[in-house]
Formats: C-alpha cells, structure tokens, sequence
C-alpha cells in the first residue's frame, strides 16, 4: 500500500515528505493507522546519527492510532482497536521473561537497526529499500506496521490524538517515578530538564504525593509549564549561584530522589551532588556514545544511589493503561504540555522542540 510519511535522508538535514510503499503485515505484525506521533529528542538524535540507525529511514516511536489489520497470528488486537505503539522487545531472553523488557539483550537491534530481525524492511521507494521498523513502528508516516508484542490497546474513550507520547517518553518521565525512585508521599525529588519527560515526571510525583518538587532547566517557559503541572519550586540555573545548594537548600540539607534527563555530565553532577545520604538520582538523559560523566567517590560512598532508567522501566502492557485511567481521572495533564502539527510541518516541530517553542510536539496525520 502506499503511505505518506516523513524520510530521514542525511544526517542533521529536513525530513522529507513522501509517498512509499508499505507492504501488508505479516503474521506478527499489526498495521495501524496513525492519527498522532509524538516527536521525541531520540528521533532527532537518531536523525542526527548521534545514535547510527542507517539512513534514509522512516523515524518516529511515539504512534498512536486505529488498528486496520492484523497478522494470522495475532491475537492480541483487532482491527478498529485503538492501540499506542511503544518500543519492542524480544519476550524470550532473561530480562524479558522476569518483566524488564526495556532491558532486553536485543534491545538495540529491534529498535535501531532499521530492520527487522531478519534484516528485511517493510518500506520501500520504487523498489528501493528504506529502512524502517525504529521502535518496531516507523510511525512518523499515515500508517505503520508495527509487532503483537509492541501494541497496547487503550481505552476508546481516551483521547487517542495525545496518547502517542506514552509509548515512549510520557513513559519514560513517569515511569521513572512510579517504576524506579518510588517515592514515598512527603519526600522531595528534584528534575533537572522538564522538557517532556521531565514534566511527565513532575506529574508523576504530584501524583504520588511528593511534597517538595523541584524543576530546573534554562528556559522559563518550561519552568512555568512545570509548576502548572505540579513542582512546588523552578530554579534557573543561569540565575542561581549554585544549583546543588539551592536545592540543598530548600530541601533541609539534600533531596531525597533526582532525575537527570539533560544527558549533560555536567548536570549529572549536579543531580548527584544535590542528594540526601542514602538518595537516589536516576539517569535517563540519552548522551552521544562515548559520553562521560565524574563524581567525587566520597559522595556515592555515603549511600547514595545512581541508577540508570530506561524506559521508565516499564511493561507498557501494563503501564500505559495506568496512564491512560490517569489522563482520564484528570489527574495526569498530558494536553498542558502538547502542541499539535500536521505531518507535513514536521520540520517546524522539530525546530520548536529544539528552541523550547514547544515542549511536546505531537503529528497528526489529519
């Protein structure tokens, strides 16, 4: 079938619009058709060959939409279901079966490569292959083929045109909350970055009954957006002396949980330095392969914790539904933070995620 979708020819230039051809699904595999795709920072990084997905290549890892066919042996979904799309996993390696697929030994591979497992591709451009299936989706297009194991049904009810975020970075923010940190109702959790995962972990927090919360990032309209979801307190690195001891400070002497969603080591630092003894700083900023970070040994000594999240260390199955009930009970205020573009105005989204014009870009296919 032909699609539309947005193509990622060369590093760090415009996507492209254009019509390729999709071909039917096989027997694992779910055809959907897209109404939003969130636009998240690991596209454009991806598209950037920050990360070397091979290129040109059909992005996108945020889908949500309408299921119009299945596989033979798909079970799961069926068509008119509305399903979000998230990353896929293998389901047989050690990780997956004991419920951590976000740590799957393939994980790189079905979600990077391109390809599907067995280095074929479901996108083509006059007979010419176009590397596909990132996330097991592509869904940067009008319709995506996506796997069994990589669907979430949701609720009809629920606003589907907003709901492509939870697969991956909504996910991710709060996830890292109610999946990873735990947090007890009454502790303090800084966020340094509230972009969209940042602010989905802001209100993760709200939710949890966190009673301190601190957002730091650089840019005010972030900030604002922060405390409209629910951080008590924003601070502006570029107008505060030390970071470390303002937080230290309105935390009676150190935080009791951080997130780090920059990818800055020099944020990181900070996220670590700015803890309570016996805290807990979690990192998810995506950095460039080969990235470092430094610490002083002696502040980890005195029981502190760093701990790497992916994925908000979720089984989407279960997690995005939870989401879902959240948006629905209005205690989880996704469309504060959304900006919706049609497809063909992919490259304006992009350019007004970079800039902080928005701070989750959502395409609607229309």
């Amino acid at each position: 079938m032909e699609i539309t979708a947005a193509v990622a020819r060369k590093p760090s230039e415009p996507f492209e619009i254009e019509h390729l051809d999709l071909t039917e699904p096989r027997p694992d595999e779910v055809l959907v058709k897209v109404v939003g795709t969130g636009l998240c920072h690991t596209d454009l990084i991806c598209r950037d060959q920050w990360y070397p997905v091979p290129l040109p290549a059909v992005l996108g890892h945020e889908g949500a939409g309408v299921v119009e066919a299945v596989g033979s042996a798909v079970r799961k979904v069926k068509p008119g279901d509305h399903v979000v799309m998230s990353f896929v996993s293998c389901g047989e390696c050690v990780a997956c079966k004991e419920g951590a697929p976000a740590y799957c030994t393939g994980l790189y591979d079905l979600n990077f490569s391109g390809f599907r497992p067995d280095q074929t591709t479901a996108i083509s451009d006059g007979g010419s292959p176009v590397h596909g299936h990132f996330f097991g989706q592509s869904s940067f297009a009008d319709h995506a083929l996506a796997y069994e194991r990589n669907v979430v049904k949701v609720d009809r009810g629920a606003p589907l045109e907003l709901l492509g975020p939870l697969g991956c970075g909504i996910q991710t923010g709060a996830g890292a909350v109610l999946n990873s940190l735990h947090p007890h109702a009454g502790s303090s959790i800084v966020v340094f970055g509230v972009g969209s995962v940042g602010l989905a972990a802001i209100m993760a927090a709200h939710v949890v009954g966190c009673t301190t919360i601190i957002a730091v990032d650089l840019k005010a309209s972030r900030l604002e957006a922060a405390k409209r979801v629910g951080a008590t307190h924003a601070l502006d690195p570029a107008s505060t002396d030390n970071i470390v001891e303002a937080v230290q400070d309105l935390t009676g002497g150190g935080v009791h949980y951080s997130l780090e969603t920059t990818a800055s080591p020099k944020v990181f630092r900070q996220a670590v330095d700015c803890l309570a003894q016996r805290g807990v700083c979690g990192l998810i900023g995506a950095a460039a392969l080969g990235t470092e970070a430094s610490f002083d040994m002696n502040t980890i000594l005195f029981g502190r914790t760093v701990k790497g999240i992916i994925e908000g260390d979720s089984i989407p199955d279960l997690f995005i539904p939870k989401l879902v009930d959240l948006i629905l009970q209005d205690r989880f205020p996704l469309a504060e933070i959304v900006t919706q573009y049609p497809l063909a105005e992919i490259n304006t989204a992009a350019d007004h995620s970079l800039d902080g014009t928005a701070v989750k870009p959502v395409l609607v296919m229309g």
